[in-house]
């Protein structure tokens, strides 16, 4: 029996491990009680595990009372491996045995915060495209370098989806809600409505952030705090987004020459000095336009770009869109992007894994 399609999804599963992150669970399931509340109805159902049944403590010293072990003759339609601080000692024998185990009934599996580690370790993300909190990942790139591990704050890729912790499951979540109840839903007095929108508003988000969201990876947690070097030139770019500088003022600021921070950006970042800082310059262009009610072109000239043309091109180069095409998609509900079977085999490599 094949996985089931985004839009189907109602039964989730929450595989709670040790010392997992309590934030990073109640944003996802606090999603789906306010859906059903909104829509007066139990349109999604949960259930929380554990690997034996008993409460699992999370990483603040709480635990859940209401946990059970996975019911192979009522599986939900994802099982989310909710993980936490001090991952490698939660991920248990037990644990791998019960994510292969599940992973023959051709369900979605997942991972919130570092529960992407256990489906790694189990071998269930060999091949996919997945996120995990900034912290962990340049230890699980060296570790498992058949996984592709991206830097947005979720990623979907055919029946697996990954996210980086913190309040990032809530975008995922949103993400499921707006695949099954898009705005030309009709249903119970929602007819022309945008649920994701509606949720959003109960729980003061002002903007549901979708898959093209990264995260926001400190340069130092990035390159290692070794890096000293490209730490201040990395710095000196953030503040200086209005007026960039030029490569001669970033290597003379640094007390570098200008082939030696050329190679080491291309070394460390996989890319050059000038590329990096418009990668930057695009990011902050990019949060204005969702986050602000500027103008395009004021947009343009705070990011420093000297003509719309350029930002424009630019901007579409690295997200995709236009920036006039990219305020208006998120006037309404959020893209989601999921990977194909046929995209993954095309996608190109992140310079990361």
């Amino acid at each position: 029996m094949p996985y089931k399609e985004m839009s189907q999804i109602k039964h989730v599963g929450f595989l709670t491990l040790n010392n997992f992150s309590l934030i990073a669970f109640s944003n996802a399931i606090e999603i789906l009680r306010m859906a059903n509340y909104l829509l007066g109805e139990e349109a999604y159902q949960w259930s929380v595990y554990a690997t034996d049944g008993e409460p699992a403590v999370a990483s603040n010293g709480l635990s859940l009372s209401k946990t059970t072990q996975l019911n192979y003759s009522n599986m939900p339609d994802v099982l989310l491996v909710c993980g936490g601080v001090d991952i490698q000692h939660a991920v248990t024998a037990d644990v791998i045995k019960l994510l292969t185990q599940a992973s023959k009934h051709n369900m979605w599996l997942g991972g919130l915060c570092t529960g992407s580690y256990a489906l790694a370790k189990a071998g269930l993300l060999d091949g996919y495209k997945c996120t995990i909190h900034w912290e962990n990942m340049a230890s699980l790139c060296e570790q498992f370098s058949g996984i592709s591990f991206m830097e947005e704050l979720f990623v979907i890729d055919r029946n697996r989806c990954t996210c980086a912790g913190g309040t990032a499951p809530l975008d995922l979540m949103l993400a499921f809600v707006a695949a099954r109840f898009d705005k030309n839903w009709a249903g119970k007095n929602w007819a022309g409505k945008n649920l994701v929108a509606e949720i959003s508003d109960q729980f003061m988000v002002v903007r549901a952030r979708d898959s093209k969201d990264q995260q926001h990876i400190p340069v130092a947690a990035r390159v290692g705090y070794s890096h000293k070097a490209l730490v201040e030139v990395s710095a000196l770019m953030e503040a200086n987004i209005e007026e960039p500088l030029s490569l001669d003022e970033l290597a003379r600021l640094a007390d570098l020459s200008q082939r030696h921070l050329q190679r080491m950006f291309k070394h460390t970042l996989n890319m050059t000095p000038m590329h990096y800082y418009l990668n930057l310059r695009l990011r902050r262009a990019r949060a204005l336009l969702l986050q602000t009610e500027m103008s395009v072109m004021s947009v343009t000239v705070a990011c420093g770009f000297q003509s719309s043309c350029h930002f424009s091109k630019s901007y579409r180069t690295l997200f995709g869109y236009s920036p006039s095409m990219e305020r208006n998609q998120h006037k309404h509900a959020p893209p989601v992007h999921v990977i194909s079977s046929a995209e993954n085999k095309l996608a190109k490599q992140p310079s990361y894994a």
